[in-house]
């Protein structure tokens, strides 16, 4: 998979720097950044913000809304992040672009990613649906997989030497 023809998805629960990551990712590959979260439909983020967890028909067509997006940055490449918690999520966003895909995987224990939250300002994800997430998620098994309880310039630095190697 040549590094410049792929769209990188930087998957994790809330809490994990998927968006600050992504964003320093896309400045090192120079590639553009998209954060999943914008393009939540107003019913989830008024769902998340109310502290219930979405389901998988709520998360359905942001999911397929992310695909095409990927699809559209495939010859070109992009970062986006998003959460992509469920291997049937994976699916979906890796649908028609298998080749041209690749996940990175933010990962933490529940404790750590619950104090970088209580610090967390503005952010429409109570701290409240944390254990969701990781009820939710189904550690991939085909992704680059990065501890995040380390500076951001080590993450990033982990994750291109994995690209490099991929």
């Amino acid at each position: 998979m040549p590094m410049d023809k792929s769209v990188f998805i930087v998957m994790g629960v809330s809490g994990t720097g998927k968006t600050t990551i992504g964003k320093l990712l896309a400045e090192a590959l120079k590639l553009p950044f998209f954060d999943g979260d914008d393009f939540h439909p107003e019913e989830n983020i008024l769902k998340m913000s109310a502290g219930q967890p979405l389901n998988d028909s709520d998360r359905e067509g942001w999911l397929i809304a992310l695909n095409e997006l990927a699809i559209a940055h495939q010859s070109d490449g992009a970062i986006i992040a998003c959460s992509a918690l469920k291997e049937k999520y994976r699916q979906v966003l890796s649908s028609g672009i298998k080749d041209n895909i690749q996940f990175i995987f933010l990962e933490a224990s529940f404790e750590q990613i619950k104090q970088r939250m209580q610090q967390r300002k503005n952010h429409f994800m109570p701290i409240e649906l944390l254990q969701s997430q990781f009820d939710t998620l189904e550690v991939p098994t085909e992704a680059i997989q990065v501890n995040v309880i380390q500076s951001t310039h080590a993450i990033v630095n982990q994750v291109l030497n994995q690209i490099n190697k991929v």
